[in-house]
């Protein structure tokens, strides 16, 4: 066998292997459309939410925060929720000026949106 065929032999198998398929798990426009679901339901959700509910019951309704912040002063125990209700950076990643807060004071809500939170 000369050197060329025994080359060849080596090489064609080895060219043919690293053909390969790609398999396209998601769709962009199904993760771009989910996120923006997310978001206008978080909007509405909001909407109806009222002075004095309970954090165990926005929760309920709002399901997981994006982001959760909690602190204790003046013996009072605060927690802020926030929840994703704008588009602003499109790098993958949930930050604070994309989401509207909910602020509770010892487990009840007293306010929300970024007016409020700036008080605090």
């Amino acid at each position: 066998m000369n050197q060329t065929f025994k080359t060849l032999l080596i090489a064609l198998p080895l060219t043919l292997s690293l053909t390969g398929c790609v398999v396209v798990v998601g769709n962009d426009d199904d993760s771009n459309t989910q996120w923006k679901e997310a978001q206008e339901l978080n909007k509405t959700n909001i909407t109806a939410l009222e002075v004095g509910a309970s954090l165990t019951d926005v929760k309920t309704k709002m399901g997981t925060p994006n982001i959760n912040e909690a602190f204790s002063e003046n013996n009072q125990q605060y927690q802020v929720l926030f929840y994703r209700t704008r588009h602003k950076h499109s790098d993958g990643e949930t930050t604070k000026d994309e989401c509207t807060p909910l602020i509770f004071v010892d487990g009840t809500l007293q306010s929300w949106g970024q007016k409020a939170y700036q008080k605090l």
